[in-house]
């Protein structure tokens, strides 16, 4: 588990992302640049975060 502000050090380290939302969870394995351009994964915030 980690948090970081460096795009790229999260896109050379990380290879699958688990987001941690209100109404549950986002598991995806990719990078991160992947994880923020998935289009499925805009629509599991939009709905895990309404």
């Amino acid at each position: 588990m980690m948090t970081t502000h460096d795009l790229a050090f999260a896109n050379s380290v990380c290879n699958r992302i688990i987001e941690l939302t209100p109404n549950g969870i986002i598991d995806r394995i990719c990078n991160y640049e992947e994880y923020l351009e998935n289009e499925r994964v805009h629509e599991l915030k939009v709905e895990m975060y309404a």
